[in-house]
């Protein structure tokens, strides 16, 4: 079941993302942004990664003075002062710093964490009795449980969390005041929490990035809070939107699958990352892609761009070039090349580890709980968070 790269036909119900037709990977070309924007949009893998990874190709211009409007409600992604949107040396030293407290021996330390979190949900969602609705019993707590736990945030209003999330990765679901008004709620939140952390440091990750930032000439305090504040929403959001619609996909389209990746954890480490490639986190109803502009003129695929040029990289497109995967798909085949779900260059997601942990511990530990879980409605019938830059189900009622 397949369809056009977006949200449904007019009337009809929203299609399920690992249902989405991607673009046909070609030469770049020109298409327009929602503000009216000409924009060049990168298809083929090869084109997608040049645009990530080339010196010419930033954020950060994206945000200079004569930069045409890109959205037409700015969110949490358009603030020009946050790591995702700084380049060359200023970005490389905030990344540094962050990547500081992303060390080795925490990754290790907090795997556990991650399990145990997983396990005390799946014993809430087993005693509920089935049928379930597994995006309020698991999607949806899961991540928010390990962000807290291992940014000790113990008591955190969780309804106020995904208020603030839902309003900083709005697209069209809130205007520019409701957004504005929550991200200050937001910042006053983050700019807190560091406060308290400095007079009471403790073995987590707000402490650890406090504390590489003061050993780190020139990083502000308001760098410090938008970073804390950036944390909170990714460590979240996308991992919940993922693991939803990978259940989507999975229990519709490959019921047969289950049980192996309840088996080992090789099997459901494959597994999800067949499915990061597989899945979109949206519809591209908002943007065709990751944006950048050129800052002088480059030569992507065979095609020169003009410097000044909006520029959208197409990691899902990328993630399904049949030059580079063949054709169907197995979910238990070692990708040969890696997909650009996290992206790729200078701002490949500092959050990769963490997803891809909660995603592999989640599917695996649910699938061996749960082998025979399957889908109770038809995915025609799913309810759809809308309006955000991501697209993931409301409810979605499983049995077992």
């Amino acid at each position: 079941m397949t369809t056009e790269q977006s949200q449904a036909p007019a009337g009809g119900p929203l299609i399920p993302l690992h249902c989405l037709r991607q673009a046909e990977p070609g030469p770049p070309r020109l298409a327009v942004l929602q503000t009216g924007t000409p924009v060049w949009v990168a298809t083929r893998h090869a084109d997608v990664r040049q645009v990530l990874t080339h010196p010419q190709i930033n954020r950060a211009s994206l945000y200079a003075e004569d930069a045409p409007p890109l959205t037409l409600i700015p969110n949490i992604l358009d603030d020009p002062s946050a790591l995702l949107n700084l380049d060359g040396a200023e970005h490389q030293r905030l990344r540094r710093t962050v990547q500081r407290a992303f060390t080795p021996r925490a990754i290790a330390r907090w795997r556990p964490w991650v399990a145990s979190a997983v396990e005390d949900l799946l014993d809430g969602l087993e005693a509920s009795g089935s049928p379930a609705d597994i995006v309020s019993a698991f999607t949806r707590p899961l991540p928010v449980a390990v962000i807290s736990r291992l940014m000790r945030l113990e008591g955190l209003d969780l309804e106020r969390l995904g208020h603030w999330s839902d309003h900083a990765l709005s697209a069209t679901a809130y205007t520019a005041e409701e957004i504005q008004q929550a991200m200050l709620e937001f910042g006053t939140f983050a700019y807190e929490l560091v406060c308290e952390r400095r007079k009471n440091p403790g073995d987590d990750l707000v402490s650890s990035l406090i504390l590489a930032c003061d050993e780190t000439d020139g990083v502000t305090e308001l760098q410090l809070t938008t970073l804390v504040l950036g944390l909170v929403v990714a460590g979240h959001e996308t991992t919940m939107t993922t693991l939803g619609n990978a259940l989507v996909y999975l229990l519709d389209e490959a019921p047969e699958a289950w049980a192996r990746i309840g088996a080992d954890e090789a099997s459901a480490q494959h597994a999800t990352e067949q499915a990061l490639r597989r899945i979109p986190l949206g519809d591209a109803s908002t943007a065709p892609g990751m944006l950048r502009r050129a800052v002088a003129d480059v030569e992507i695929g065979g095609v020169t761009i003009p410097a000044g040029s909006i520029i959208a990289a197409d990691a899902a497109a990328a993630n399904q070039d049949p030059g580079v995967y063949p054709p169907g798909i197995d979910l238990f085949a070692p990708l040969e090349t890696p997909g650009l779900a996290f992206g790729a260059g200078p701002h490949h997601c500092l959050g990769a580890w963490l997803a891809r942990m909660e995603l592999e511990l989640g599917l695996h530990a649910l699938a061996r709980r749960f082998p025979g879980l399957q889908l109770t409605d038809s995915v025609e019938a799913i309810s759809w968070r809308t309006g955000l830059l991501t697209r993931s189900p409301l409810t979605l009622r499983v049995a077992w």
